[in-house]
């Protein structure tokens, strides 16, 4: 079966709006076992929207348009769609009553350039549309079923998760919805993932695919052959093993808060070159507060000294990127706090301000515990500033995990390079 999307206008095409639409219903249909074949975007012209409804009505079996279906003179697919289908533009009178009576219920009467909405292809059927006063309209033209939505977002969502995807499940063969796992690592690259997935010869019943959200890669596994969906997930998760953060649809945030709360433990932070984008990521989810005590900034080293308890003397000895201080750091954070956990991020994060000994991309880490503090010292190449600051930010939550799991909290990190560690269990 071939689906094909259109998404129409001017914005969308310049780049001026990022076409959500086409993202959300491409995930929903993939879900659904029924994946687009072709995603097109076209301009606001009559005879460009002309050109692509006819050619796909030859090659397609259901085409969905998104957009053009409003009250200006720019909105042009229900004229681009009858002028395909060589018939003219009639009045729905069941639209056009819906539209008078919207319209009075906010003491407001019907305008000429909203009446535009009311006028169908001749032959279409209405598609409803209850959250705005644009409807949509289907027709079969050649070998396609076409469907017309608003480009609206909360209306397109509602319009085809409502009524276009089940008419379509009602018209077509049923198709065996696909199982998809997710898994997120962080550590290693896409190439690579690539050639360790593909010497571990999965079944041909399985789809391997990869998604890079930086810094982490989502390994996606897809069948709809559950034996062997869940042997490849066992081999994939034994073959990636040091590399896999979790496994889900749920953000790194999400996942930590669940551990945290589950564990009923409490953290505070101590941020030098991350500035805070740490709490940033963990405030996102909401009931974040339920673990989160606090977060300090601590950029300069006065502050460093003030809020979090280090000690001049070692700022002095090692400098602020160094393993001792952030030990300190995270130790200060957790106790004046009363928490559980301490973390601690410090580094050079650039363009300026490395040296031989400590370059740019030189970052100090630690997690402090009531029995133990662990820091590191990374060196993160290749990445620029923000780069730098957003791989620190994985590196630090990756500690938070590893040690609510129990696991060695010196990673391995592909490129990123292990300069020197600390561990210091309390009382020794």
């Amino acid at each position: 079966m071939r689906i094909e999307f259109i998404s129409t206008g001017d914005e969308v095409l310049s780049g001026q709006i990022v076409d959500t639409n086409a993202a959300w219903i491409s995930q929903l249909f993939f879900h659904q076992g029924r994946a687009f074949s072709r995603r097109y975007t076209v301009a606001d012209d009559l005879e460009s929207l002309i050109d692509i409804i006819t050619e796909t009505s030859h090659r397609a079996d259901v085409v969905i348009v998104n957009g053009g279906l409003g009250p200006t003179s720019d909105d042009l697919s229900a004229q681009a769609a009858a002028k395909a289908m060589a018939v003219p533009l009639v009045l729905s009178q069941a639209w056009y009553d819906y539209l008078v009576a919207k319209y009075a219920q906010s003491s407001s009467t019907l305008s000429q350039s909203n009446e535009k909405q009311a006028w169908l292809p001749q032959g279409s059927e209405v598609v409803d549309n209850p959250v705005g006063t644009a409807c949509g309209f289907s027709f079969q033209l050649n070998r396609a079923r076409f469907y017309f939505t608003p480009g609206v977002p909360s209306e397109f969502k509602h319009m085809v998760a409502e009524q276009i995807l089940p008419d379509i499940q009602q018209r077509f063969t049923a198709v065996r919805v696909p199982t998809l796992i997710k898994i997120k690592t962080f550590g290693i690259s896409e190439a690579v993932l690539n050639e360790q997935l593909l010497a571990l010869n999965l079944p041909e019943t399985i789809t391997l695919g990869f998604r890079v959200d930086f810094p982490m890669v989502e390994v996606k596994l897809l069948s709809t052959d559950t034996v062997d969906l869940k042997l490849a997930r066992v081999k994939v998760l034994a073959a990636l093993a040091k590399f896999v953060l979790y496994e889900g649809d749920e953000s790194f945030a999400e996942y930590l808060q669940g551990l945290m709360l589950g564990k009923g433990h409490t953290l505070s932070l101590a941020e030098s070159c991350t500035g805070g984008l740490i709490a940033s990521e963990l405030i996102s989810v909401a009931g974040s507060s339920g673990y989160l005590d606090s977060s300090h900034v601590t950029y300069s080293n006065e502050a460093k000294c003030r809020l979090v308890n280090v000690n001049k003397t070692t700022l002095d000895k090692h400098g602020a990127v160094s393993i001792e201080v952030a030990a300190e750091m995270a130790a200060g954070a957790m106790l004046n706090a009363g928490v559980d956990f301490g973390i601690a991020v410090s580094g050079i994060a650039g363009p300026g301000g490395g040296s031989d000994e400590k370059p740019v991309g030189t970052v100090a880490f630690a997690l402090a515990s009531k029995t133990h503090t662990y820091s590191q010292l990374l060196f993160i190449p290749r990445w620029g500033r923000q780069g730098i600051r957003t791989v620190a930010l994985y590196v630090a939550l990756d500690m938070l995990r590893r040690e609510l799991l129990g696991l060695d909290l010196a990673a391995e990190f592909g490129s990123i390079e292990r300069r020197a560690e600390y561990d210091r269990v309390k009382g020794k």
